[in-house]
Parts: C-alpha cells; structure tokens; sequence
C-alpha cells in the first residue's frame, strides 16, 4: 500500500507541472484530489487494513493529501500570476518561433555601391579624406580666398575653433589627393559626407554624401571628360540615356559644366519633375583650374585634368523616383523596406 501511495503521489506531481492553464489544473484536482480520486479511496478503506498498517498508511496518505493541496495551490497562483493564452502579448510556446527580420542596405548605400563598382571598372580608385576641414584646403586652395563672393554658394558649418569648419563638399579631397600622389598621375573618387546650413525642403538637407572624381595626367581633355561622364551616366541608369552639357561656373574648374540626363518620366517633353524642360541635372564637372593644380603640387604647364561632384541622393531619387530627399534620414521602416 504504501509502495502505491508512493507511486500515486509521483504520478501527480508530474502530471501538475505539465498543465499550463486553468481549466487543466481544475481538472487534475478533481483526479488527484476529488472526492472519487484514488488518494481518496484509500483513505477511506483505511478500515480494511490490518489494524498495525493502518497509522502508517493514514499518516503517509494526509502528508500526500497536504503535499498535493499545496502544490495544486502554488502552481495555480502562478498561472493566475501569467498573462492568459488570449492576452496579445503571451507567448504560446507550442507556436514556431518568430522568424528573426535579416538587416538590408540603406537606399544610399546601394547607390553608393553601385557607383563604385561603375568608376573602379573605369580605373578610379577610392580615396578618403576628412569630413573636420580647414577654411583654407575648403577654400582658399580651391580658388575660393577670403571674402570672395563666391563663398555664398557654400552655407558653412564653423566650429569654435577658427579656421576649422565641417566640410561644405568633397573637393578639399582634391587636395589631399594631389598632394599625397604628386606628380603621378591621378584617377581617384572621393566619397563623403557633406554639411551646410541650410533650409531643410523636399530637395535640401543640412548634410548629404557627394562623390568627388578627379582624374590628372598629361592631355588630358574636356572630350575626356565628356565621353567619361556620359559613359557613367548610361551605366548608372540605362544604355539609352542621354546626356548634354550645360556651362556653368565652379572656382575650382576653368571651363566649368553641368551634366543633365534627359527625364526619365516624360523622355524630354516636359513635365513637373524637370520644370518642362526635358532635363535633370545630376553633377557640376570641369577642367581642373590651373591655381588648383598649382596648391595640389603639379605643374599646370605639364598636366591636366578634370573634376566633377555627383549626389548620391539625387541620384537615388531620379533613379527610383523618390520625391523627397527627406526620407533618406527620416528612418521610416515604410520607406527603408522598399529597397
């Protein structure tokens, strides 16, 4: 009998801590601990035993009863304690797990990828330079002295330190760059982040990643240059893209340009997105400004070369028809998880 008991009182604790809701322990009560329950039935068949059993039996069958009884009491309180099967934040633990949300490349990163891979198939190697600047290789080396007006078109960032500044576009790189390799030539790309103080729009941020090119050699040409920029732009967007040049002025560039591509919407009739002009424009370019060259260490008599600055950005946004330049720091998962 007591061998039984025993066995009974193991089968019931195992049983206990294998329900996981209310109604389950309710029912494992009523089977271990009910008035028709097997503990039960031995307690009140006590009388049959033979009269020397019968203290040890009814002792060791109440100790089971109040073991049982505060166990039952323990582990209901703690299910109570939990949230219920139909609270939204309970965990159903027979469910598969959740599957774990893989990171992916932000929309600028993938333009960015997407231009290196195009420069370093034309010979361009990467070439990074500081983000911290000093108002002269900002500036003053770039043709830019103090006070010329020039200096209007750059919205600058200033530190408390004179002179040091948050670097308004990638050209000072130029100058790292011509330093570091004189008088070899040069064919190197210049990636970055870029800060100016401005409205934030639509079409504006107060920082913004540019790609700066350089190339110096010896004849080097505008035709250089043209056929060069034409042949990233079909590869950057499609084969059939068109491309014209616009003049403009730079300091730092003598002749100056713009690059279009022909809208990508309206395929140059005219639309919004290029204010009916058929045209989006995607770089300032140029021949690079023989006092440049000088400050860089080559001999503008000897050696030439060009520059041109893209946006990334805007380049994502023509590419993908994206409106607002805003969303490239707004972290919003909606905008994010379309790329």
């Amino acid at each position: 009998m007591i061998e039984k008991l025993e066995k009974l009182n193991s089968i019931a604790i195992s049983e206990l801590y294998k329900t996981s809701d209310i109604n389950a322990i309710n029912l494992w009560h009523t089977k271990h601990l009910g008035k028709k329950s097997h503990l039960m039935a031995y307690l009140r068949n006590l009388g049959q035993l033979p009269a020397q059993d019968r203290p040890k039996v009814g002792k060791l069958a109440n100790e089971i009863r109040y073991k049982l009884e505060n166990a039952y009491d323990e582990h209901k309180n703690t299910l109570v304690s939990q949230p219920t099967t139909t609270n939204k934040n309970s965990i159903d633990i027979t469910l598969p797990g959740r599957p774990i949300n893989r990171g992916r490349l932000h929309i600028t990163n993938i333009v960015l990828r997407k231009i290196y891979s195009i420069w370093a198939d034309m010979g361009f190697q990467i070439y990074k330079s500081r983000e911290i600047e000093t108002d002269e290789l900002n500036f003053e080396l770039l043709n830019i002295p103090k006070h010329h007006p020039a200096r209007d078109m750059w919205d600058t960032f200033h530190t408390n330190t004179p002179g040091v500044i948050l670097r308004t576009h990638t050209s000072p790189g130029q100058i790292h760059a011509m330093r570091t390799y004189c008088p070899n030539p040069i064919r190197v790309i210049l990636p970055g982040m870029c800060f100016r103080y401005e409205q934030i729009t639509a079409r504006s941020e107060i920082q913004f990643n540019q790609v700066e090119g350089l190339a110096i050699g010896t004849n080097i040409r505008f035709s250089d240059l043209k056929g060069t920029l034409s042949t990233f732009a079909q590869r950057i967007f499609n084969k059939n893209t068109k491309t014209r040049f616009r003049a403009s002025h730079f300091p730092f560039t003598e002749p100056s340009a713009e690059m279009d591509v022909e809208c990508f919407l309206c395929s140059g009739k005219g639309c919004g997105v290029c204010k009916n002009t058929g045209w989006l424009e995607i770089l300032g370019c140029g021949m690079v400004h023989p006092t440049v060259l000088s400050n860089g260490g080559y001999d503008p008599n000897k050696h030439t070369g060009f520059a041109f600055g893209m946006g990334p950005e805007r380049i994502a946004m023509l590419k993908y028809g994206i409106d607002d330049i805003r969303y490239f720091w707004g972290n919003d998962l909606r905008f994010l998880e379309q790329f």
